[in-house]
């Protein structure tokens, strides 16, 4: 019987995010210590948990058929992998960062400076399209200190809150790419491999799909009802039941998470009234 067999990360909270999808996805691991690999009870899957900066080339080599990464690390190995979905968690961005005292007033200031990174792949590709020649360092860690220690002019690096960079005397100046985490595939699958990442992706844009929407129960006044239902399509359309106070009706739709409060108070300003949101477990699209 075919398998896939997945790579995660073996720690950090991308790795918890990884274990927590799949387990809403319906897939159970038999391994909570989660050394080296888990099998789930029920779906044909086992997990390996990797170094991030390895999951790309295992994945390529054809030792996972699929994993879960930071789009970063798939963008800076530049393995023979698809990008076949992104999950909208682990979201960070790759930036360019100079001394707080630096001046900096476009790219072109960077021309013949020294940027420590431990991302060069990524780093030299944008510079190089864009016709700036600096001198790239590579170092694995401490990336930020590179400045202070008189190594670089500039970094190159994850930013998450910023508050790294503020705490090592650092300001961002250029934003280089936007990563989260990313699912990939081997490009050599057999046909059952397809089919069942083919169903794996089912589940887990089902769950997604849950995530970022809610539904939502309103009471429309009659008279705006229309105009309500513009606010809230849903799906296809909202359902819609009268109420037994006449002149009301009971209006039933899915909002989306990122426009949820704009969304509300237009409805409030329409007349609805008793709101309720719930959230959504899963959602079959």
């Amino acid at each position: 019987m075919e398998k896939l067999r997945v790579a995660i990360q073996k720690s950090g909270r991308l790795s918890d995010k990884s274990l927590e999808l799949l387990k809403e996805a319906g897939i159970s691991l038999n391994n909570g210590s989660r050394k080296l690999r888990s099998v789930a009870q029920s779906f044909p899957l086992e997990v390996i948990y990797l170094r991030d900066d390895d999951i790309p080339q295992y994945v390529e080599d054809g030792v996972a058929q699929i994993g879960i990464v930071g789009e970063n690390e798939y963008a800076e190995k530049n393995c023979a992998v698809d990008l076949v979905e992104r999950l909208g968690y682990s979201r960070c961005r790759l930036s360019i960062a100079i001394p707080k005292g630096g001046s900096y007033d476009n790219l072109k200031d960077l021309n013949g400076k020294r940027i420590a990174t431990s991302y060069p792949v990524i780093l030299e590709k944008y510079l190089g399209e864009r016709g700036i020649k600096s001198d790239v360092h590579v170092l694995s860690g401490s990336v930020e200190l590179a400045p202070s220690i008189g190594i670089a002019d500039a970094i190159f690096d994850i930013v998450s809150s910023g508050s790294t960079l503020i705490s090592n005397g650092l300001k961002e100046v250029e934003t280089v790419m936007h990563s989260e985490a990313v699912i990939i595939s081997n490009r050599n699958l057999k046909e059952g491999e397809k089919a069942l990442l083919a169903d794996l992706l089912f589940r887990i844009r089902s769950v997604l799909a849950a995530s970022n929407n809610k539904y939502i129960l309103l009471n429309a006044p009659n008279h705006n009802l229309q105009k309500i239902i513009d606010v809230i399509p849903g799906m296809k359309s909202p359902t819609i039941m009268p109420l037994a106070q006449e002149g009301w009706s009971s209006v039933h739709s899915v909002l989306s998470e990122k426009t949820f409060w704009a969304v509300i108070g237009q409805l409030r300003e329409l007349g609805a009234q008793g709101i309720l949101v719930i959230p959504i477990e899963k959602m079959i699209v």
